[in-house]
């Protein structure tokens, strides 16, 4: 599950997003990328917090092209999951919107997987390397390694 302080929930902060970020394009997602604001830009923002930049955060469009509900949820599930593991990447305040193309309906977790880091290398200038799977302590997430 995606923490709540990391989601996008509201209408302007999705606007922002796909209105003035960036944009990088796969066969089954389309991911919206807008950095954070500076300090001045932020100025007098009474949603930040002190000195501290808000975290990275994270929004999902899935439409009706997708599929029926439950393989609409399903997408959404695994696009949570493949997003909160790659929080670590994003810079803080920055936010993401990931919207799924109707061919993610069928794609499995590795194919999501694979467009959403490809798209995220591409949108944080190529210099981050593809998630490798492993937790910042070095274990693996999901099953134990043996």
């Amino acid at each position: 599950m995606l923490p709540t302080e990391h989601r996008l929930r509201r209408r302007e902060d999705f606007a922002a997003a796909v209105r003035r970020g960036r944009r990088a394009g796969r066969p089954l997602l389309v991911v919206h990328y807008r950095s954070a604001p500076s300090t001045e830009q932020r100025g007098t923002d009474p949603h930040a917090s002190g000195e501290n930049a808000p975290p990275a955060r994270a929004g999902f469009v899935v439409s009706k092209a997708v599929g029926g509900a439950v393989v609409r949820n399903l997408v959404k599930r695994r696009l949570r999951h493949l997003v909160r593991d790659r929080l670590a990447l994003l810079p803080a305040g920055s936010l993401v919107v990931v919207r799924a193309l109707p061919g993610a309906g069928e794609a499995d977790h590795h194919q999501l997987a694979r467009d959403l880091d490809t798209a995220l290398q591409r949108l944080l200038g190529g210099g981050t390397p593809p998630f490798d799977g492993s937790a910042p302590n070095g274990e693996a997430h999901g099953r134990a390694q043996r």
